[in-house]
């Protein structure tokens, strides 16, 4: 290798240098001196990952049941059951949905809290975004409404019924119908909603992790 290195320019050494990132200042010796320790650490690292690598096997080898745990832990959402119509209307929806325009209020870009608040129609005489001027925001019109089927559904397919207790749970039809616990449910109430759901075979839509 040293051999090598001694044939070559200084310049085509340079170009090996700035390959690895190494700086290229310095006389001829020096640069082969750098080129050499940099090769040197390579093979170390190589070695080191073939040593570590072969361990790993050895370790997967000894141990063939390593992965039973992870897979005991996962457990499936509850899917609704849908009729064709309903599923076509879903899908159209969902469709529908990336074609709409964001409804933004009248000077939302000027003012924090109008950009944080949802949709107000604009009744400003003369107000631009009222009288559909191109650089202002889209209006909310009847056509942007849709699908009827789907109206009212959740994207997974689920009519939501908001949940604040345990007994509000047994009205609930695990097929067609998933719970939304109330923001005002602490998080002991919480627990025992999410146990007895579970119970039911009833979906928690906004279930919190680690509770």
């Amino acid at each position: 290798m040293t051999e090598e290195y001694e044939s070559m320019t200084v310049a085509q050494l340079k170009e090996l240098l700035k390959e690895q990132g190494l700086p290229v200042s310095g006389k001829k010796a020096e640069l082969i001196e750098r080129l050499m320790e940099s090769s040197g650490a390579e093979e170390e690292v190589v070695e080191d990952t073939v040593e570590e690598t072969a361990e790993e096997d050895d370790f997967f080898e000894e141990d063939e049941d390593w992965d039973d745990d992870e897979d005991e832990g996962h457990v499936a959402k509850q899917k609704p059951v849908l009729d064709e119509v309903t599923q076509e209307a879903l899908s159209l929806r969902a469709a529908q949905k990336k074609k709409t325009p964001s409804f933004r209020r009248t000077e939302w870009f000027r003012y924090k809290r109008l950009s944080r608040s949802g949709w107000r129609a604009p009744h400003g005489m003369d107000s631009k975004q009222r009288r559909n001027y191109r650089y202002r925001g889209s209006l909310v019109r009847v056509g942007h409404g849709k699908v009827a089927e789907a109206r009212g559904l959740h994207p997974s397919g689920f009519r939501e019924v908001m949940v604040h207790n345990i007994n509000d749970l047994e009205s609930i039809d695990p097929e067609t119908q998933a719970a939304r616990i109330g923001r005002t449910v602490g998080g002991r109430k919480r627990e025992h909603i999410h146990a007895r759901a579970d119970e039911l075979g009833i979906r928690v839509l906004n279930r919190r992790s680690g509770v």
